[in-house]
């Protein structure tokens, strides 16, 4: 009898449970879910469940194919453990709602695998996070001759659900700023390609860094750097888009947000002895965006620029320079700008109020995107 012949009620049990790969991630699960009393107590407790199921049969009580259950826990980033009994009725659960989905056709079968894999991406860098850094912190012995371990359960007892609401809490303060976004865009196709200001910011000799810095010296760096540039970025406007260590890419709905950005990048971290130099490149144009990240030409424009800016500066497309320009943030040359304030003063008005300058470079080719015009960005004197 197949599975799909129990999951319809057949009478007859299979001899021998299918061998599919069936990935899943608790504790240190391998092949054989651990013996270690603490590490069980600790999963049930942040689990809310007893170990009760092989996947198979998580799978089968859930009322779906093994195929399927492979497929949502492998995209939610869960490590292969065989058929060990080591599910609990969440992981039932959790097949049950998203195949419900799927059946109740408000997400196709692949929109659902999707769902799987961004929220299991997020929430494992989330967790890893948590455990290496915010955890290992607090659960320092208080008193000699206490272990570690002894300190880790009541801690987590006390956290998790304090902890667990402000997840809650962020995910939907996130989740209606995202949906305000794609109801006032134009038409259906810009929710997906959309015009963006896109922009990286890039560590200058981050490699040679990585020689000369003890481990725990450059893991302080690295926190400094992303720390300083999420806040600096979600403070002006924009969203950060995602942290590679030496890199951030972020994204603004329109350029003046984007530059006010960049420039703030710049000037916040060159006031830092212990940050290396910082160059930035901002590029306008239309954006894929998919599962949270950005793609398209756009994208690859803004790290080509960044790849040849100077230290501590920024360089623009024309796009975006242009788009500086039609909105008033920055105007078309220098000589414009100095007879609009002659003309201003002759005739008593206030001159026009540019935030940005903007400084033509060498055309130069750019491998894969043709000849670029790049335009150094600074901030006009007050």
């Amino acid at each position: 009898m197949t599975v799909d012949d129990a999951n319809n009620g057949g009478a007859a049990e299979p001899a021998e449970p299918p061998t599919y790969p069936t990935p899943h991630h608790v504790v240190d699960h391998t092949a054989e879910p651990t013996d270690d009393p603490l590490a069980i107590r600790l999963e049930q407790l942040i689990l809310g469940a007893d170990r009760r199921y092989t996947p198979f049969q998580a799978a089968r009580t859930a009322g779906v194919s093994m195929e399927l259950a492979s497929r949502f826990w492998r995209a939610m980033g869960f490590a292969d453990i065989g058929q060990a009994k080591a599910l609990t009725e969440a992981d039932v659960l959790a097949l049950r709602r998203l195949a419900g989905l799927v059946e109740a056709g408000l997400l196709s079968e692949p929109m659902a695998v999707q769902v799987a894999r961004s929220t299991g991406q997020t929430t494992a860098r989330l967790a890893e996070w948590q455990i290496d850094s915010f955890l290992e912190g607090l659960t320092e012995p208080p008193e000699p001759g206490m272990t570690r371990t002894e300190v880790t359960y009541p801690l987590v007892e006390l956290l998790l659900p304090e902890l667990e609401e402000f997840l809650i809490y962020v995910w939907r303060r996130q989740l209606a700023a995202a949906t305000g976004r794609v109801v006032q865009a134009a038409d259906d196709e810009e929710m997906v390609d959309r015009r963006l200001a896109v922009g990286f910011a890039d560590l200058v000799g981050f490699t040679r860094l990585t020689r000369r810095l003890e481990e725990e010296e450059l893991g302080e760096l690295v926190e400094a750097f992303e720390t300083t540039c999420a806040d600096l970025v979600a403070a002006h406007g924009g969203r950060l888009i995602k942290t590679l260590g030496d890199e951030v890419l972020y994204a603004a709905d329109d350029a003046g947000t984007a530059a006010e950005i960049g420039l703030r990048l710049i000037e916040t971290l060159g006031h830092d002895e212990t940050m290396p130099a910082l160059r930035v490149g901002l590029a306008f144009g239309t954006v894929t965006t998919r599962m949270g990240d950005v793609f398209g030409t756009t994208v690859n424009l803004a790290s080509r620029l960044t790849s040849i800016a100077p230290k501590d500066a920024v360089l623009v497309d024309s796009a975006l320079a242009e788009e500086l320009t039609r909105t008033g943030d920055a105007p078309v040359s220098e000589t414009q700008a100095a007879e609009e304030t002659a003309r201003a003063e002759k005739e008593g008005d206030h001159p026009p109020a540019y935030r940005f300058a903007l400084q033509p470079m060498w055309q130069r080719p750019v491998r894969g995107l043709g000849v670029v015009e790049p335009w150094l960005l600074s901030r006009r004197p007050t």
